[in-house]
């Protein structure tokens, strides 16, 4: 009997070490293996791609060693031990979890790292071999669906009753999971349209709006210029220029305007091409200059691309610097302050301006398309600039359009949802003139629930400063000033701010510095709007404030869409009391 009793606990000893030195293995397997994902990332944005393949695969090895390791029967038999049980079951669909992703997402993933080189996009000649996109739009569609599944196994994996040590790591699993959720699905949509946008399935057409933020429109600025891009099977040709200001003015608009738009941005919008900026709403915007073209020129493109100066000095960053057609050396550091300041300094007619503008623009994509840029770097400043809203995009085509709205490249009104509150601030210049380089705008957005309810408060605040010198009327060019013509005085900075809520917030007006004023409450396309407009002398600033009632308690995170000003800082978290 002793003997047996012996037996029995040597055996349960022995099992109890197998479970131990398995857990513990799989520990070190999924430590080891979550890291290598991002270290692939890098890799693969670094251009080697053969590293890439070979850290894919070390990672799928990993993740399918310590699957084993928790799957095996006796594992699974400990599972139903009170305490001790939950916290296996965890680590074991935590290990299924990474394997499956590992499987049938990261290795397709290495096997097209493997083949491609970040060069393999860089332009030759003006052509970009659209081929590698095209092989790898198969494998990206499986990751992005395998983390899809990742999320929602790791959402149903039930932490109560575990250790910290178990929780915690479901939840630094999950928040690895969502990150790259976001990365794969960028490029998933990016290898779904740029083939086709590059004419990989028949020619394309493109006007590129160049907008000028020295005289803010709500999705940037006016049009100073416009090219046509034709593409055809990665060829990249620019075919056609044209001023903003050589468009015909209509005597109405050239496309039905919503009534929203009418009321509040006026038929100008849809009448002349330096105002189809007025509206916040690029893919109005874009449908606008596709009309006005065709109007134009008698061709119909097939998308609008809008880009502005700040946007092309990141790109200089991936270029190095440029020699223009007038002798000047434009590069990342001196773009803004060429194009937006020296210019008028040196020329006072606008034809002459714009020809200077179109000159630098046209030789930024010169030296993209020839193939003089660093790739890696290339994807650094368009990412940025996409995030800034300084490069916009549009497509005819319904179904590339339905990839491009949610992202920031789309430029549409701010959509909120569950986890976020999102707000929309936007500038359109008063004053008839090119003082927006000497507007600097700050903001802040905070919220605050301060009612027995819980409904809480939102607010928006922004600062605008005139940081034109005092002597800016005599100093600087009646063509930046306005000399006076629109009934503004020479030096100020005149701008309408408009602050737009989610269609089931309630407005509540807003104060500029402390003080209750009157503003323009309107509505566009079921947004909660107020409309301020604002009159700035030199080193003059103002603190305007939006305030908003959600419907609901919320305990998300908020955000704020703006114009892509010259001058802006970060958005601040703004403290708001009861």
């Amino acid at each position: 009997m002793l003997s047996a009793v012996v037996v029995v606990l040597v055996l349960a000893v022995g099992l109890v070490a197998w479970v131990g030195v398995r857990a513990a293995l799989a520990r070190g397997e999924l430590e080891s293996a979550i890291p290598l994902a991002g270290t692939m990332q890098r890799q693969v944005v670094a251009g080697d791609g053969e590293a890439a393949r070979a850290t894919g695969l070390e990672l799928a090895e990993r993740a399918s060693s310590a699957a084993t390791l928790t799957s095996d029967p006796v594992w699974r038999a400990f599972e139903g031990i009170p305490a001790l049980g939950r916290n296996l079951a965890v680590v074991r669909q935590l290990a299924g979890v990474v394997d499956d992703l590992a499987r049938d997402g990261i290795s397709p993933l290495a096997d097209v790292a493997g083949g491609i080189s970040v060069d393999d996009f860089r332009p030759v000649d003006g052509v970009i071999d659209v081929q590698p996109l095209v092989d790898a739009q198969p494998a990206i569609a499986a990751a992005a669906a395998a983390i899809l599944t990742a999320q929602d196994h790791i959402s149903a994996i039930d932490t109560d009753d575990t250790l910290s040590e178990v929780s915690g790591a479901v939840g630094r699993l999950g928040s690895a999971v969502d990150e790259a959720a976001l990365s794969i699905d960028a490029v998933d949509k990016a290898v779904r349209i740029i083939p086709a946008m590059l004419g990989a399935s028949g020619p394309r057409n493109y006007a590129v709006l160049f907008q000028n933020p020295a005289e803010l429109r709500s999705t940037g600025g006016i049009v100073g210029a416009v090219a046509l891009i034709h593409t055809e099977n990665g060829v990249l040709q620019l075919t056609q220029q044209a001023p903003g200001a050589s468009f015909l003015r209509k005597s109405q608009s050239v496309l039905e305007l919503p009534g929203d738009t009418r009321n509040l941005y006026s038929d100008r919008t849809g009448q002349y091409m330096l105002n189809v900026g007025l509206t916040p709403n690029f893919p109005l915007s874009a449908r606008l200059a596709q009309e006005m073209w065709r109007l134009q020129f008698g061709v119909q493109v097939d998308g609008v691309l809008s880009i502005d100066p700040v946007a092309l000095g990141y790109i200089l960053a991936a270029t190095g610097p440029i020699t223009l057609p007038s002798g000047d050396v434009l590069n990342s550091d001196n773009a803004v302050s060429l194009l937006l300041t020296d210019v008028y300094q040196r020329y006072s007619e606008p034809s002459d301006q714009d020809a200077f503008f179109a000159s630098a623009a046209v030789a930024v994509f010169s030296a993209v398309a020839g193939g003089d840029v660093d790739p890696v770097k290339l994807i650094t400043a368009l990412g940025q600039a996409g995030n800034e809203r300084r490069v916009l995009v549009w497509s005819a085509a319904e179904a590339e359009q339905a990839v491009l709205a949610p992202t920031t490249l789309a430029g549409a009104l701010p959509v909120s949802d569950t986890t976020t509150q999102r707000f929309g601030l936007y500038l359109n210049d008063a004053t008839g003139a090119k003082m927006g380089t000497y507007l600097a705008v700050d903001t802040s957005v905070g919220q605050a629930s301060c009612r027995a309810d819980r409904r809480p408060n939102y607010s928006v605040e922004v600062t605008l400063t005139n940081t034109a010198p005092a002597d800016a009327a005599t100093v600087l060019p009646r063509y930046v000033t306005g000399g006076g013509e629109y009934g503004v005085a020479p030096g100020n900075v005149k701008t309408i701010v408009s602050a737009y809520a989610a269609p089931a917030l309630q407005n509540l007006g807003l104060t500029q510095d402390g003080q209750k004023v009157p503003y323009l409450p309107a509505t566009d396309d079921g947004y909660q709007v107020s409309a301020l407009t604002v009159d700035l002398a030199p080193g003059q600033s103002t603190v305007v404030r939006y305030n908003w009632l959600g419907p609901e308690s919320f305990s998300g995170d908020i955000e704020l869409q703006m114009t892509p000003v010259i001058h802006r800082n970060e958005t601040n978290k703004l403290d708001i009391s009861c």
